[in-house]
């Protein structure tokens, strides 16, 4: 595990900017693995400005989300396809037919998960899978648990996580209960994983995460186990 101190949210999101950036410029036809919330809007944003730039080409690549909320449909200005097509999708060339999310609208959850697993594994799997970190250590939707689980879900949310979630939406009420994810083994079999992370909130789980025991109650502190991980924290976020 690579650990990359930045100075504050803004070098962050330029650091982690840099390593997609090189993937995309190293292999042109890559699979990315992309997240969505508060924490990578930055490092989309500098992605956007250097595709409009030139120094980026997006038309070969090809992504996949983490998740996708359960009973939300795309135009849905909460749903992740919404948020993936107003902060990337939209602002860089990549042809739209390579944007793969969970169908949130897909009512029959084993079909889903398994077209979305076969749907990786026909894309020869996942390059770069980015990551934010969760403050109970949760990675995509997978929460704290009594094991790790594998593949992709779906999942119940927990009230922690529905309460983090419910500033984007009018009422906790209207904050969905499920949602799709990519599960652990799947993540983990991404050839490089990269975390990014911000803010002196997040210390006390930055610490557990990276340096405490690997359990599936901390779901992030599997990845030690990966091979190829690097993490973008600024001094906030590593202060423990």
């Amino acid at each position: 595990m690579r650990i990359i101190e930045a100075k504050d949210y803004e070098d962050v999101s330029r650091k982690a900017a840099d390593i997609i950036g090189a993937q995309i410029i190293l292999k042109p036809d890559c699979v990315l693995g992309l997240a969505t919330g508060s924490t990578p809007i930055g490092a989309y944003d500098c992605l956007a400005e250097r595709c409009k730039n030139g120094e980026l080409d997006f038309s070969r690549v090809s992504t996949v989300n983490l998740d996708e909320y359960k009973g939300l449909d795309k135009e849905n200005d909460q749903s992740y396809y919404y948020f993936m097509h107003k902060h990337l999708f939209d602002r860089v060339n990549i042809d739209k037919a390579r944007t793969h999310l969970p169908d949130g609208m897909e009512p029959d959850s084993d079909k889903e998960c398994k077209r979305y697993e076969d749907l990786i594994a026909f894309m020869g799997g996942i390059d770069l899978q980015l990551l934010g970190l969760g403050h109970n250590g949760h990675i995509g939707f997978n929460e704290p648990a009594p094991a790790f689980c594998k593949e992709t879900q779906c999942v119940n949310l927990t009230e922690s996580t529905i309460e983090a979630n419910k500033r984007f939406f009018a009422s906790a009420d209207e904050v969905p209960r499920q949602a799709y994810t990519m599960g652990i083994k799947t993540i983990m079999q991404a050839r490089r994983i990269l975390v990014v992370v911000s803010g002196e909130d997040k210390a006390g789980i930055v610490a557990r995460a990276l340096s405490g025991d690997v359990t599936p109650e901390i779901p992030a502190s599997i990845l030690q186990m990966h091979p190829d991980v690097i993490v973008v924290a600024d001094k906030a976020a590593l202060s423990k």
